[in-house]
């Protein structure tokens, strides 16, 4: 995606998972602000039919309510699905722009992030969250070194509620994502 329209992005994140009911992401992804979240569809392990109808589902609430919709996996798979961008480390190149997102756990990851050229970084887990249970989480300081490495908007995820939104800009947040944050 060309730089400038990377202020275009969202600043609030709806990560699925498959611990949480469709019934609970849709209702979730229909909250969202109007114009101004996006969704990223992961849902790996669920039947692949059942994992086409739910992305539906979600990418007919995402256009009602003009949300960016970005899968999880191949930039193909992005493209024939019609979603807006794909997840992950896959760069390849499609006919049409898509949003290229990337998650960050460390520096490696960071500078492959901004070699690849990734839109928009996933910077996690900031707190301790029960979609990683036991994973280390890297805390205030640990966050904000990964977000001064990473040359696309930083968005906080692990254990991120909304309660933490001011605490956020100050350590380089530039918005959020969350599973249970939006879906409890």
């Amino acid at each position: 995606m060309d730089r400038r329209h990377r202020k275009k992005l969202p600043d609030l994140w709806l990560m699925t998972d498959e611990r949480v009911a469709p019934a609970a992401l849709l209702a979730a992804a229909a909250r969202l602000p109007k114009g101004r979240g996006g969704i990223i569809f992961r849902h790996y392990r669920t039947d692949p039919a059942q994992r086409r109808a739910l992305f539906a589902a979600l990418r007919a609430i995402a256009r009602r309510r003009r949300l960016v919709l970005l899968l999880a996996g191949s930039a193909r798979d992005a493209a024939a699905w019609r979603a807006d961008g794909a997840h992950g480390r896959d760069a390849s190149r499609v006919t049409r722009p898509l949003v290229r997102s990337r998650a960050v756990h460390d520096g490696l990851e960071a500078v492959a992030a901004r070699r690849a050229g990734a839109d928009l970084c996933f910077v996690s887990p900031l707190f301790p969250t029960r979609s990683h249970v036991g994973a280390g989480a890297l805390g205030r300081v640990g966050f904000a070194a990964l977000a001064r490495l990473v040359d696309a908007p930083a968005m906080a995820l692990g254990g991120v509620r909304v309660t933490h939104r001011q605490m956020l800009r100050g350590i380089g947040a530039d918005g959020w994502a969350a599973i249970d944050g939006l879906t409890d």
